[in-house]
């Protein structure tokens, strides 16, 4: 990241600029000369005079893409930028040309047209005035963003996104403007879901209508001889006025022309302007024109996140209300989206020469990350066309083979692929698309191997068919002449096939083969060709290496790169793999034979079979270990290794004696721990594994005997992992909270992260059902039970589709949801709707009658669903006899089931509320279906440096240095907005973990901004109803109530609320989170609801002690103090101290807190009665003392509730960090080096004092900044944290509040780094029992794994603990808060 420096810095201005609120005063201190970002002055093209903010690093085609995005510029094109009177050339660095300073005027001069761009200014003019309406996006079939109807004011008259922008100034107030009782639906306990309130009216008006007409002219195209005059397109333009108007469009721009309907005049008209937009010219034909125009010009700005497309589809299930447009397409007949479409690109060679650009600078990083973005996503917008294209039946096969058709269509080849009984039939050819794609993915992703390519591949589901597009290869076939010239210099160079050959750039290959085989694991190994002859491989058999005409390296056909799946390879059919040769003794033969019988079975646990009915047949023959798998079990084997060797040294005199002694005895147990582990190497540490192993059709020379023997050792023991160590590791994270997948999208990513395929479904279930904890797990056990049937059902769908014809397709699907989701639905022969519209156009329905589809009834549909489940995933009565079973047994709702199958066959529904409980009607009718959709499976191209400096982010906040975290997170930030406009996952986990740095660093305002864009975020790119969704809305609530906002952090968390119910249900943990904080920022009668249902939940899911529980119990004490209840407040903190005593012992600081709040609570009750006593018989007229919360603790609790902030389980960090220091300050004495003076007993308090240390600074700052921190810290200003330490000594109450410590003097206190570092990792993973984690398993630890070790921020540093609740009464008569002097934890609470 030097690079920036070099290119002028600058960035952190950007970031301000990118990240920062409007209204945001966080603006980044920089040096001048380090500061690129200045104004310069635009004018001219007819343009008012603006000031444009540019930075040195851009390019003149980055200022122009600046321009025309800008509402002044838009929807002018062709233009150039001139300074001086100078052209400037497109591709030239603003830092380089000479004059360009700040204030510099910069002139617009609009160029001639050709064809081409007249095409395209004509195309920007119809996608400005084809302006989205608030349902555009859900016939599309995308993903919309809901959030600006939650933080609209119709008051404010702010259109579009303007309610994202608005200053914290205009909410400040609204907590006193509350809406109301959440509706009867959202309420605990309810049964209804209504889909009607998931998508609500959008306040974006309708776009207005410009023209009723737009179209190319009757009299289009130009004839020859006023071709040669210039004129390149006719327009007839029909005005709101009535006006018809033909323009004619030339290199100059566009003038009204004499031509009428009836009679064809191309000369310019008297007093026609020639204008170079067409805008200006339409404004001159009609004044209406002109006003909507600027109106929509004026129109306020909407963010980028808001406005700019998505890189990929994002598919939204629910399409809008009315299936009918509202409005006419008036530009439909100019056919510029047609023309667009017409043009093929080679997708493989703009690919291919995207990834050979430059990656010397960040800047040319930058750029190599957002061409690879962009051509990979229009590669794939392609794709879902041409696959929808092509199965609609408008393309024919370009090949005469029924059984596997291929079609080039827009620059793509597509084709199903051939079956193969050696693979599985269908369900075969389907994983070895899959699996191509992954092992493209897998090469694509390899750090500094330049010169190994792969073809652009996606792969599409559309009406049951899976078609794989590809890009055209560059011609690997030569000529027969070449071949005979020089058979290596082209074609293929590589593979089983490939023959024995040798030519330099074979070497070459080779070469790049090798590098990719270590970083993939892959195992060199010679395998035996079909001719016979000994061939050594980097891959698998099928790979093949070719030489391309373009120059390039490609390799292709890597559908088994990844090690074969032993648990899922009989014994019986992977025997027989050794070849025998005839010069092979039959001695050796038999020896061979006897090894091999030896070994079959070595590398299986023992009674692995009985216990598990593991190895056995799959359905296909592509079964796969994930690479996720293989890594995690190198790691695994890593840890044996290193035990063994430390045993060995043990046993020969201990590790220090054999490391310096001068024999061999180290060197002994290295190979000896080499040899138990199964390293391929007998020095070192080193697992690869052999693809080939375990492949039925391979065989591999007697040589390779032993390897091979050892490899399927391996790969037996990397299978039996998953059963023993993967899936209960799952399980146990799942019981602690850590994971809890809401549904089937979120639960496949938690378990594809651990490399447990999906095809160990039914063995998930198994380790359920076989827990002592099942109970605890029926979430997981119902989401897995619902994933298992859905898939099951969505290969039953593909296969009846097959015999559906396109007119009958919404009728077929509805009949099919129908028998789906009603056991006893038996439909008759025709449906009353086909019948009476059949009757109305005079047609018999006799052909609808003999439709082998619509004969399907709900049982039948049951029974292959079932069948499948079992040959799938090895359940028998799992599923039970009909929809009824998964509601009543496993509490699965079918709405969610419905929800579930839409997203993953592309179906798309209307918005209306269906009745889903009926016993024998259709929940749906054809008018219901709205669409089916492409649902595709593409590449990722990853934005590096962004990725990179995000990955350093979390590291730093692991070591609680939140400063350098900020900064780490507002650069990954800024990358991404330049990589890929913030439109990406990646992106969304970012600014969310940004939104809760800046957070606990005391800017809840920025923070609130951040976490915005966050949300928007994750509905348009993740989906509205994405489980990442719902969390985003849970912390933007928190921000939101941090600056006042308690309307708007109510209406978040009940959109959560009615999301989780939607996706879920009731039944999970994280619905308690999100009920205990709407217990808190509710004012109605439901909080006690709602924080009574989260107890009962985290009762059932957690136990009665545990960390959860326990705080739950302490809210509803807290409630009932402000309801004047106190002696079932009393009852409730009973509970809660006696979970914190037994998870905390008697003198942990929690413990302590809920004992001073259980006193406080007695006390007020014994006044309130004695009060009470004393009045006598005026006692009905007394007004019982009521104790309410403050704001300040309400909000510290949704801190803690929600997970930003994390409760401490011990104080071993704390035990550690006395004896390190004693340890050091000894042999510092004993070499005599002179230390500072570090008081050993600093974080040790005694309890009357109850004072802690508060360690701030980084490096040589923490020693001369001391005092000043001291001060600082009161001001809300948040110092560099050095490490988790930091966290132990801030200060922080087991409550999570912030208090000030009783002796200044003791705050600054200098940290050693490396003293403290080597124990962070451990002391995380110590106390993370008790966090409340991502429910959609999100990777990189997002969304709350990723800040598990934050210190708590200055900012919200207070002398408020939990007990402070009785610090304010209603009548304001309240007494001093218990803890509320300056009093500390006595342990430091160091925090998850």
């Amino acid at each position: 990241m030097k690079d920036k420096v070099k290119k002028g810095g600058g960035k952190n201005q950007v970031k301000a600029d990118v990240i920062s609120p409007p209204s945001g005063d966080d603006t980044v201190d920089i040096k001048q000369e380090e500061s690129t970002a200045f104004p310069v002055k635009i004018q001219g093209a007819g343009v008012e005079p603006f000031e444009l903010q540019v930075n040195a690093f851009w390019l003149v085609q980055d200022v122009m893409m600046a321009l025309l995005s800008r509402n002044e510029v838009c929807p002018r094109s062709n233009l150039s930028l001139a300074l001086a009177g100078a052209t400037l050339d497109p591709l030239a660095e603003l830092l380089g040309i000479k004059g360009l300073k700040s204030g510099a005027l910069i002139r617009l001069v609009e160029e001639p047209y050709t064809l081409h761009s007249a095409r395209v200014h004509l195309a920007r003019v119809v996608e400005l005035l084809r302006a989205s309406g608030p349902h555009d996006a859900l016939r599309e079939g995308r993903s919309p963003s809901v959030l600006e109807t939650l933080t609209h004011t119709p008051e404010s008259n702010l259109a579009n996104g303007k309610s994202l922008k608005r200053s914290l100034s205009n909410t400040k107030g609204e907590s006193a403007n509350q809406d109301g009782a959440p509706p009867d639906y959202l309420l605990p306990g309810s049964s209804e879901r209504p889909l009607m309130a998931l998508l609500p009216h959008s306040s974006q008006t309708e776009a207005p209508s410009y023209l009723k007409d737009l179209s190319l002219s009757c009299w289009h195209p130009p004839p020859g001889h006023r071709k040669l005059q210039g004129d390149f397109m006719y327009i007839t333009v029909a005005t709101i006025e009535g006006r018809h108007c033909d323009i004619t469009s030339c290199p100059k721009g566009f003038f009204l022309n004499r031509s009428t309907e009836d009679l064809f005049d191309p000369r310019p008209a008297q007093s026609s302007p020639i204008c170079h937009c067409l805008t200006d010219l339409l404004c001159h034909l009609s004044p209406t024109f002109k006003q909507a125009f600027t109106t929509l010009k004026n129109r306020p700005q909407q963010l980028p996140v808001e406005a700019m497309p998505t890189p990929y589809h994002t598919l939204c299930w629910l399409g809008p209300p009315c299936a009918s447009r509202v409005h006419k397409n008036t530009f439909s007949r100019l056919g510029v989206d047609e023309q667009a479409a017409a043009q093929a690109p080679d997708w493989n060679e703009e690919l291919q020469a995207a990834r050979d650009l430059p990656e010397g600078s960040l800047e040319e990083r930058i750029q190599r990350d957002k061409t690879l973005l962009q051509i990979n996503s229009a590669f794939v917008r392609t794709a879902m066309q041409g696959v929808e294209t092509v199965v609609d039946g408008f393309v024919e096969p370009v090949n005469g083979n029924p059984e596997d058709p291929a079609f080039l269509w827009g620059g793509l080849f597509m084709s199903q692929g051939a079956t193969s009984p050696v693979f599985g039939g269908e369900r075969g050819r389907r994983a070895a698309q899959r699996l191509e794609l992954k092992g493209v993915q897998a090469y694509s992703d390899l750090d500094g191997l330049q010169g190994l390519h792969t073809i652009p591949t996606a792969i599409v589901d559309y009406r049951g068919v899976r078609l794989s597009a590809q890009g055209l290869a560059p011609g690997f076939e030569s000529s027969e002449q070449d071949q005979k010239d020089s058979p290596a210099s082209r074609g293929l160079l590589y593979g089983v096939n490939a023959g024995p050959q040798e030519s330099p750039h074979r070497r070459r290959l080779l070469g790049l083969l090798a590098h990719a085989a270590k970083s993939l694991s892959i195992q060199r190994h010679v395998v035996v060709a079909p001719k016979g002859h000994r061939v050594p491989l980097f891959t698998s058999a099928d790979a093949q290496g070719l030489l391309g005409a373009d120059g390039r390296f490609y390799i292709l056909d890597v559908f088994r790169s990844f090690p074969a799946d032993a648990n899922f390879c009989p014994e019986g059919e992977t025997q027989n793999q050794i070849a025998d040769e005839d010069e092979q003794s039959s001695e050796k033969c038999k020896e061979n034979e006897e090894n091999s019988n030896r070994n079959e079975k070595e590398g299986w646990p023992e009674n692995y079979q009985g216990t598990t009915g593991l190895p056995k047949s799959f359905p296909h023959a592509l079964c796969r270990l994930r690479p996720e798998l293989v890594q995690a079990f190198i790691q695994h084997k890593h840890c044996q290794f290193t035990r063994i060797v430390k045993k060995k040294m043990d046993e020969n005199g201990g590790f220090e004696e054999c490391a310096t002694a001068c024999d061999s005895r180290a060197t002994d147990a290295v190979r000896a721990a080499c040899r138990d582990v199964g390293s391929v190497s007998d020095i070192i540490f080193e697992m690869r594994f052999n693809p080939n192993v375990f492949s039925p059709g391979i065989q591999f020379p007697p040589a390779e005997s032993a390897a091979t023997n050892l490899q399927e050792k391996l790969l037996r023991e990397a299978a039996a992992f998953i059963i023993t160590h993967q899936i209960p590791d799952f399980l146990q994270c799942c019981l602690e909270n850590h994971e809890a997948p809401m549904d089937g999208a979120s639960l496949k990513q938690a378990l594809h992260q651990r490399g447990i395929n999906l095809r160990y479904l039914g063995h998930v279930v198994k380790a359920i059902n076989q827990s002592e904890h099942k109970e605890r797990l029926r979430h997981i056990l119902r989401s897995t039970i619902g994933e298992i049937f859905i898939r099951s059902a969505k290969r039953v769908f593909n296969h009846f589709l097959q015999g559906v014809d396109m007119s009958c397709l919404s009728t077929a699907v509805s009949h099919f949801l129908g028998c789906l989701l009603v056991h006893h639905f038996i439909p008759s022969p025709v449906g009353e709707e086909v019948r009476k519209k059949s009757r109305r156009r005079g047609r018999a329905a006799g052909a609808s009658e003999s439709m082998p589809w619509s004969m399907l009834t709900g049982s039948e549909l049951w029974n292959l669903v079932c069948q499948d489940a079992v040959k799938t995933y090895d359940i028998s009565d799992s599923l039970g006899a009909g929809p009824n079973h998964l509601v009543e047994h496993y509490g699965l709702q079918k709405l969610s089931l419905l929800r579930e199958f839409c997203l993953k066959t592309g179906v798309q529904l209307r918005l209306r509320d269906y009745i889903l409980d009926s016993q024998n009607k259709a929940p749906m009718s054809p008018d219901d279906i709205l669409n089916i959709f492409p649902v595709v499976k593409h590449i990722n191209t990853p934005a590096v440096d962004a990725s990179r400096a995000f990955r350093a982010a979390q590291n730093y906040i692991q070591k609680g240095l939140l400063d350098q975290a900020h900064e780490q997170l507002k650069e990954a930030a800024y990358l991404y907005g330049r990589v890929c406009d913030d439109l990406d996952p990646e992106a969304c986990y970012c600014n969310s973990l940004l939104a809760k740095v800046t957070y606990l660093r005391g800017k809840a305002a920025e923070a609130r901004s951040v976490q915005l864009k966050s949300v928007v975020i994750s509905e348009r790119v993740l989906g509205f109803d994405h489980p990442n969704t719902i969390q985003q809305y849970a912390l933007l609530a928190v921000y939101a109530y941090a600056g006042g906002e308690t309307t708007l952090a109510q209406k978040c968390l009940l959109r959560a609320r009615l999301l989780m119910l939607t996706v879920h249900g009731e039944d999970h943990p994280y619905t308690a989170t999100l009920d205990s904080c709407l217990g808190l920022v509710l004012t109605e009668d439901q909080t006690g609801q709602f924080l009574k249902n989260a107890l009962k939940l985290n009762t059932s899911f957690f136990g009665a002690t545990n960390m959860h529980t326990a705080l739950s119990h302490h809210l509803l004490a807290q409630w009932m103090c402000s309801k004047g209840d106190y002696r079932s407040a009393m009852t409730h903190e009973k509970e809660a101290l006696s979970a914190f005593t037994a998870l905390f012992g008697e003198d942990h600081q929690q413990t302590s807190c809920s004992k001073e709040f259980l006193g406080t609570i007695t006390k007020q009750a014994v006044k309130v009665e004695r009060t009470l006593r004393q009045a006598g018989s005026d006692s009905a007229d007394q007004t019982v003392e009521c104790l309410s919360p403050t704001s300040e603790t309400i909000l510290e609790q949704m801190v803690l509730i929600t997970g930003i902030r994390r409760i401490t389980r011990s104080d071993r960090f704390q035990e550690y960090k006395q004896k390190h220091l004693e340890r050091k300050a000894a042999a510092a004495k004993e070499l005599g080096f002179k230390l500072p003076i570090w008081p050993l007993n600093s974080h040790l308090v005694n309890r009357e004092e109850k004072s802690s240390v508060k360690e701030s600074g980084v490096g040589k700052e923490s020693g001369d900044e001391g005092n000043k921190e001291g001060k600082k810290d009161c001001e809300g200003q948040q110092q560099p944290l050095e490490d988790t330490s930091a966290k132990s000594d801030a200060g922080v109450l087991a409550n999570g509040h912030v208090v000030e410590p009783t002796d200044p003097h003791k705050q600054a206190r200098k940290v050693d780094v490396d003293a403290d570092r080597g124990v962070t990792e451990a002391v995380v993973q110590a106390v993370d029992e008790g966090e409340i984690q991502s429910a959609s398993g999100v990777k990189n630890g997002t969304i709350d794994k990723d800040i598990d070790t934050v210190p708590s921020p200055s900012a919200l540093n207070s002398k408020l603990t939990w007990a402070d609740v009785v610090s304010k009464s209603n009548n304001g008569a309240g007494s001093k808060a218990v803890n509320g002097v300056n009093s500390v934890t006595a342990n430091g609470a160091a925090e998850e």
